[in-house]
């Protein structure tokens, strides 16, 4: 199975924050993008593996950031 993680840039905290429906109580949050996708792939596996999902075969990460325009 593959499992979605979503990654979205939180601009008033200045912080990433990975989410996964697909892993239940997978929050996280981070100022690198880099580091955080590593702290997923360390803690994802763990917590598959306490809510008894399927094991996994890969990753879906999805990454959104949105800026304001100053005119």
């Amino acid at each position: 199975m593959e499992y979605k993680v979503n990654f979205t840039w939180d601009d008033e905290a200045n912080v990433w924050i990975a989410q996964s429906d697909d892993i239940p109580g997978l929050v996280l949050e981070g100022g690198s993008l880099d580091a955080l996708i590593e702290r997923v792939r360390f803690a994802a596996p763990e917590l598959i593996q306490l809510n008894k999902t399927p094991e996994v075969k890969g990753y879906c990460f999805n990454v959104e950031r949105h800026e304001k325009v100053l005119a």
